[in-house]
Formats: structure tokens, C-alpha cells, sequence
């Protein structure tokens, strides 16, 4: 355990830096990794109680090395809210505090004993320490304080829970291969063996008629214990964001409460672009359900790889008959570079965003934003919206994507994006989901302003939160405007 607490103070280290976990695990010896990331992800998603902690026992700050093997180790001592006193903790308390002090003898000999002198004095005043930590917003929330300022401005009636949420562990959920199974007959696979899971219902007002294909486990595991996964069979993918393809095909009945008729499936064959497609998820599952003529762009070359290795594991390139399915490095704010001239039916914007909704499956992220970091997205949010809309044919559908809590890339972008345009020019469809919260059944929260997107409310119960949080919006091109890009 000295050897993993090492390389997982390592990638604490790294975070404070600047650096991506990701990139740090990749460091990390194959064999050590599991558990290497399993360690990083607890002590960061409890990295602000620690430091408030430390700070408290330890105001002098000690040498980079030395500081984050103290707070990992400290992070790791601090019981997790809501599990029993037996297992509140992921390791007996001596047997931490010792294997930190074999792990400071492996990095700083000199600092072992200062290790071991703070650990130990934690472990008998934990109750006062915690208390001490928890009068900070830091300590208590687990968030830089900016962070939580502005989830309380943008979310007033569920700040708090949102913050106590996104450091919980999240579920591993399933998206079984259309093409391959229905959900029910792999929950049953799954059962023989030995493999708890269960159907995840479909969301709230999800619209009656579109496909719904989730499966959450009682317990993660690795994929490569999921039957069938190297054949295709079923993906790792987040409920939410398994919501994006079928609202992009469309084809469900008509919204409650809603006078537009729904919004029609389309046609086989349809010109569909992913503008930011890797690693590839939604796009896959676009095609699970469809075929498409598809194109899956992506600014980054190196990570398209990784978009071409997931079509070709679910089987869905190269069937004879099927449409083209293409894969193009691209910047989807330059169409110009990239685009052939004709228009798409369809285009799915999952716009690069902070992350703010995921950081329960990414906790260094919430570490690694920095405030300026949200208007500067916006821009380039605003850029490709702007950029994208042009290709688009008329009567064509866009669906705008983040994986955000913040409504300046959520709602706000949204609302000002179809002022820009005018309402003869697009329509908002009653389908879209607007920000789902990562809280209890992941309803749905609508704000008041500008759009449509003023027609509900959120409906928020205790229970712990099972799918991310994004920002869906699904917007209707009006049948007259002529297609074309500005400079061409």
C-alpha cells in the first residue's frame, strides 16, 4: 500500500500543478493504476478538508512532496458521510497512518517522522479537526471557494447539495448495443455471470417512443469482466449522456402540454455531423440506433483514434449496405477547412465545456479550473454555434451539448444564441431537457428568461444522485434560410 500511497500523492502533486489526472495515471505502472486512481480520486474529492485540516495541524506549509503524501494520507482518514463507522474509512486507521510514514520514508526519510507525528494526532482529535475544517467553505464543500460562489448564484434552492454531490462516487452505468441486445436480455447475461445490474428506467418526460437502452451495475468493474464488451456488445456511458442520440434522431411522440407536433425521426441515410465527437460515445450510439451518413469531427487528431477504435469494437463501420461513416480531423469553428459544401440534416454540438457536471467521474477538474476559464468557453461555445449553424439544412435539428452546471454554457449561451438568430429563424423544441442536475433522478431545471426554456421547474428528493449533469438544448431550423458559410 507505501507504493500506491506514493504514486497517488504523486498525481495529487500533479493536480495542484495544473496538471490533468489522466495524463498522470498514464505515468503510473499499468499494474499499479487501479489502484493508484482509486486512491487520487478519494483524496481529491476530499482534497479541501485536507487542506484546511493541515493547515490546522501543520501551519507551516511543508515541501511540495512532503504536503501532498500529508493531505492524500489525510484525505484517506476523513470519514466518507453517510457509510457506517466500520467501513467509513478505505483503510483501518493504523494501517494508513503506518504505510504513509513507509511511503514518506520512500520519498522524504527526513519527513516521516513529522508524517507520522500529524497523522497520529489527527486520528485522536478527528471530531474537532473535521469541525475546525468545515467552518471554511473549502473544507467544507470541497470546491475552491469561487467554484461554489458560482454554483450558488446560478442554482440558489440546491447549491449545497449539488457541492455534497459531486463528491460522492458516482454509479457505473451501461449502453447496451442496439444492434446486439435489448437492455433486458444483458441484464439477464449479466446475471449468469454473476454480475449485479438493472434496467435504469427512462428519465423523466422523456418523450414516449424513443429508445432507451441503460444499465446501471450494483458495483463497477472493469470492462473487460463485462460479457461481451470486446465484441461491441454494450459501452460504458453515463445516462445523461445517453439522452443525446435520441433526441437528435427524433421520432417520439408529441410533449405534453406542448403545441408543436413532434419532431420527426430521420430519414436512413441522413447527413449527420458530430462536431466534437471523441472520444466517440454519442456518436456511436447515434449509429447503434441509425444509419447515417456521419461524419464524427474533432479538432484533436491524436484522440480520433480513439473515436475509429470505438466504432470498430461495436461493429458499426464498414456493414455492407450501410451509409458512409467518416472520421476527419477538424476545427469545428473553420468549416471552411473541412466542410464539402452540403448541408447536414442533423448536427450534434457537444461543445467543450468545464466539466463542472462530472467532476464526480473527474474530481481533479474542480482543481484545475480557474474562474476565467468559463468565459473563455462561452466564447468558443458562441464561435462554434455561430460556425455550425450555416451547414445546417433548413429544416434541419441541432443538438447543443455540455456536460456543465453553469448556465453561461448552458441556458444563457442558448438564450443568446437564438436572440442572435431571430425567431423566424429557429425554434427551441419542447424535447430539450435544458440543465439536468446531477442530483436525485436527474430532473429536470429550467430557469426563467428569454426562450422556451422557462415551461418547468426542478423537482429535487433526497435520494443520492445517479446520472451526471448536463445542459441539453434541442433547436429546430426554420425550412426557408439558404445554406451557407461566411467566406466561402
Amino acid at each position: 500500500m507505501a507504493r500506491l500511497l506514493d504514486h497517488a500523492a504523486d498525481a495529487v502533486a500533479g493536480v495542484r500543478e495544473g496538471r490533468s489526472l489522466t495524463d498522470l495515471l498514464a505515468r503510473v505502472p499499468e499494474a499499479m493504476r487501479p489502484g493508484t486512481q482509486a486512491l487520487a480520486f478519494h483524496a481529491l474529492r476530499r482534497l479541501g478538508s485536507a487542506t484546511e485540516v493541515r493547515a490546522h495541524l501543520a501551519p507551516k506549509t511543508p515541501p511540495p512532496a512532503v504536503d501532498a503524501l500529508l493531505l492524500t494520507a489525510l484525505a484517506l482518514l476523513w470519514p466518507e458521510e453517510g457509510r457506517d463507522a466500520a467501513t467509513a474509512t478505505p483503510y483501518p486507521d493504523h494501517t494508513l497512518v503506518d504505510q504513509a510514514v513507509a511511503a514518506a520514508r520512500h520519498r522524504t526519510p527526513a519527513a516521516a517522522a513529522f508524517i507520522n507525528a500529524v497523522l497520529r494526532r489527527f486520528t485522536r482529535e478527528r471530531a474537532q479537526c473535521m469541525a475546525a475544517a468545515r467552518h471554511a467553505p473549502l473544507g467544507a464543500y470541497n470546491h475552491p471557494p469561487w467554484w461554489i460562489e458560482r454554483v450558488r448564484q446560478d442554482w440558489p434552492a440546491h447549491w449545497q447539495a449539488l457541492l455534497q454531490e459531486a463528491n460522492r462516487r458516482p454509479p457505473m452505468t451501461l449502453r447496451v448495443n442496439a444492434r446486439r441486445a435489448t437492455a433486458a436480455a444483458y441484464v439477464e447475461r449479466l446475471a449468469r455471470h454473476g454480475i449485479e445490474a438493472h434496467l435504469v428506467p427512462p428519465p423523466a418526460q422523456w418523450p414516449a417512443g424513443l429508445p432507451w437502452h441503460a444499465v446501471r451495475l450494483a458495483e463497477p468493474r472493469g470492462v473487460m469482466q463485462l460479457p461481451g464488451f470486446a465484441d461491441g456488445e454494450v459501452s460504458v456511458q453515463d445516462e445523461a449522456a445517453q439522452r443525446a442520440a435520441p433526441l437528435l434522431l427524433g421520432g417520439g411522440a408529441a410533449v405534453p402540454g406542448s403545441a408543436l407536433p413532434p419532431l420527426p425521426r430521420l430519414a436512413a441515410g441522413a447527413r449527420v455531423l458530430d462536431a466534437c465527437a471523441a472520444p466517440g460515445g454519442k456518436a456511436a450510439h447515434l449509429l447503434e440506433l441509425a444509419d447515417l451518413d456521419l461524419l464524427a469531427l474533432d479538432v484533436d487528431a491524436q484522440r480520433l483514434a480513439r473515436v475509429h477504435d470505438n466504432f470498430k469494437r461495436l461493429q458499426l463501420i464498414d456493414r455492407p449496405g450501410a451509409p458512409a461513416v467518416r472520421v476527419a480531423a477538424g476545427d469545428a469553428r473553420r468549416p471552411a477547412d473541412w466542410w464539402d459544401g452540403r448541408p447536414f440534416d442533423a448536427i450534434l454540438l457537444d461543445a467543450p465545456c468545464t466539466a463542472s457536471g462530472i467532476v464526480r467521474r473527474h474530481p481533479d477538474v474542480r482543481w484545475l479550473r480557474r474562474p476565467a476559464d468559463i468565459d473563455t468557453l462561452a466564447r468558443v461555445q458562441a464561435q462554434m454555434l455561430e460556425a455550425l449553424w450555416p451547414l445546417l439544412a433548413p429544416g434541419g435539428r441541432m443538438l447543443y451539448a455540455t456536460c456543465s452546471l453553469f448556465k453561461a454554457e448552458g441556458a444563457h449561451q442558448i438564450d443568446a444564441f437564438l436572440q442572435r438568430l431571430g425567431p423566424a429563424a429557429a425554434r427551441w423544441r419542447p424535447e430539450s431537457p435544458g440543465h439536468l442536475l446531477p442530483l436525485a433522478d436527474n430532473e429536470t431545471a429550467r430557469e426563467s428568461g428569454a426562450t422556451a426554456m422557462s415551461a418547468m421547474s426542478a423537482t429535487v428528493s433526497p435520494k443520492a444522485a445517479t446520472a451526471d449533469g448536463f445542459f441539453y438544448a434541442l433547436i429546430e431550423k426554420d425550412p426557408s434560410p439558404q445554406v451557407h458559410v461566411p467566406g466561402r
